[in-house]
């Protein structure tokens, strides 16, 4: 007898025919009608998380790995399962990353009646739509089972322009039957700039005699739009710097924007006579230390989004289709009517103070990672002093990726995107992270050895909120601490919990070489904790600035 057709099967069909090959989430009784379908459909894996917040970010970070369908998928059950997803989907929305969310309900039969977890916003409710709205670009609650098959390809639609999408299933419209139909998955037509802004674009870039500086966003990631860069890139002759998100989009000299970033690039804007932003609003972050030089030059762009500085602005949703057509606009008008001057403008590193405390300096521990990263290695970097040093001093491996989430900075993001990443590339994956974020979601280590992941996590150790500590010793007189921990073996604490996880503690520079090795040579999960300490000030413009002024007062 055929199994009967429910709304959950008819979600996981279509998610399949898209190209999602994993879903993230973690169980419970508003949401595991959504599983039992993912059991009976060889083509989706559903994934168990420990924390939704990690299942939002698994999601995330499978979305930035580029795949096929272009969005991924988390799925949690009702109440505070349900709530745990919103600094997730607050870091894809701020980030403008597809992710597809369903989101269980208790049954709409018992809206408004006390009933447990009940978030119909109903009789005094919690408003479970409202709530999701404000961190979507699209929100529904399926009250009518056939709705399934115009809301849910609506919802793909709309995450695919950037940022998440929540459907709320209440249990019985999951449970309820649908006459069975064809199941095809969204079909977009992916659209560039309209051909007269190409031609805008190009007739302005054509006329430009002298340097042009590129900067690269994220976009560029998410459209998969490396090669049409370079090549755009090569026939302007212009050098290129990306914010922090898009490391991984050029291998160009400059580095990277903003206060973790590299000083070079706001001389190189200062001397180009156009600066062309590709994929990027450049957020505060991004742009800091660049205002007074992008204020000085002509400023143009093209994106899916409106920069957060003046400019003339070209929309793209599209950056491969938008690059490739302004690169033969380009090239249909001729080389320009005299070379544009290149120059080989050195990556100049920000100058940090020097540090001779206990453990092992962030720079000697980038540099060990630097040589033991094979190619191919991709990289997540969480948010802190870690981020700073590895976003500042670590470079990109050829084909990799690059991943720092800076649209919430959310403390513990890598743990999720990493087994996110790993899941949809099938390749080493190396998480960079401190121990305040693994003290919060540092369990999804958990994760990647119940799937035998090839995840390797590099934890700095220094027994604090490292960032925290310096504001408080920079702005506040050091006359106290919020921010320091009990220390903690991290290594040796996984390799108790997890028997036959590759762990190791490394106290000494001259062992971390030797560690990085062993680990990344695992077969499954490893985990390296680096000892280090929470006074060294990282590569972050602002502390460096905060520091200069304490040293010239004291002079």
């Amino acid at each position: 007898m055929a199994k009967p057709y429910r709304v959950v099967d008819y979600i996981v069909d279509y998610l399949e025919c898209a190209g999602v090959g994993h879903i993230f989430g973690v169980d419970g009784a508003n949401i595991e009608d959504l599983y039992d379908a993912a059991y009976f459909n060889p083509g989706v894996t559903a994934v168990l998380a420990k924390h939704e917040f990690s299942a939002a970010t698994m999601a995330d970070g499978y979305s930035r790995a580029g795949i096929a369908a272009g969005f991924g998928v988390v799925v949690a059950t009702s109440g505070g399962g349900s709530l745990n997803l919103v600094p997730g989907l607050g870091e894809s929305l701020a980030s403008r990353i597809p992710v597809l969310a369903l989101v269980g309900q208790p049954p709409s039969t018992m809206d408004g009646g006390g009933s447990f977890q009940d978030t119909s916003g109903r009789n005094g409710s919690l408003d479970a739509q409202k709530l999701f709205s404000a961190v979507s670009v699209f929100c529904q609650r399926i009250t009518e089972p056939a709705d399934i098959v115009t809301a849910l390809p609506a919802a793909v639609s709309a995450a695919l322009t950037g940022g998440p999408a929540v459907l709320l299933l209440p249990k019985n419209s999951q449970q309820s039957l649908l006459d069975p139909v064809g199941v095809s998955a969204l079909s977009t037509t992916p659209k560039g700039a309209e051909p007269d802004d190409i031609h805008f674009l190009a007739r302005s870039l054509s006329l430009v005699r002298e340097r042009v500086t590129i900067i690269a966003g994220e976009q560029v990631a998410l459209d998969n739009a490396r090669a049409e860069l370079e090549e755009l890139r090569a026939l302007l002759q212009a050098r290129v710097a990306t914010v922090p998100e898009a490391k991984d989009v050029s291998t160009a000299a400059l580095g990277v924007t903003g206060v973790m970033g590299h000083p070079g690039v706001a001389v190189a804007v200062t001397q180009s006579a156009v600066c062309l932003l590709v994929g990027t609003r450049l957020s505060l972050t991004a742009r800091s230390g660049l205002e007074a030089a992008l204020g000085s030059v002509r400023t143009v762009s093209v994106g899916s989004a409106q920069p957060f500085v003046p400019c003339a602005h070209v929309h793209s949703d599209d950056l491969r289709i938008s690059l490739a057509e302004l690169s033969r606009a380009l090239s249909s008008q001729g080389s320009p009517a005299a070379p544009r001057s290149v120059d080989s403008t050195p990556r100049a590193a920000l100058t940090t103070p020097p540090f001779h405390g206990p453990g092992i300096d962030y720079r000697s521990a980038i540099a060990a990672l630097d040589s033991a990263l094979p190619d191919g290695t991709d990289i997540i970097v969480d948010a802190g002093n870690t981020g700073a040093a590895a976003v500042h001093h670590l470079p990109v491996r050829h084909d990799g990726r690059f991943v720092v989430a800076l649209g919430m900075g959310g403390m513990g993001y890598s743990f999720g995107a990493g087994i996110g990443m790993a899941f949809a590339r099938g390749r080493r994956t190396v998480v960079i992270a401190g121990d305040g974020a693994f003290f919060m979601h540092g369990m999804e280590v958990h994760t990647a050895v119940q799937y035998g992941l090839p995840v390797t996590f590099v934890l700095f150790n220094n027994n604090a909120h490292a960032m925290c500590v310096a504001r408080e010793k920079l702005f506040y007189d050091d006359l106290y601490s919020y921010n320091r921990f009990t220390a903690s073996r991290l290594g040796a604490g996984l390799s108790a919990m997890f028997p036959g996880l590759l762990t190791v503690d490394v106290d000494v520079a001259t062992d971390l070489p030797g560690a990085l090795r062993r680990a990344l040579a695992a077969d499954g999960p490893s985990v390296v904790s680096i000892e280090c300490s929470a006074d060294e000030i990282p590569p972050f413009a602002a502390f460096l600035k905060e520091t200069h002024n304490h040293v010239t007062a004291r002079t």
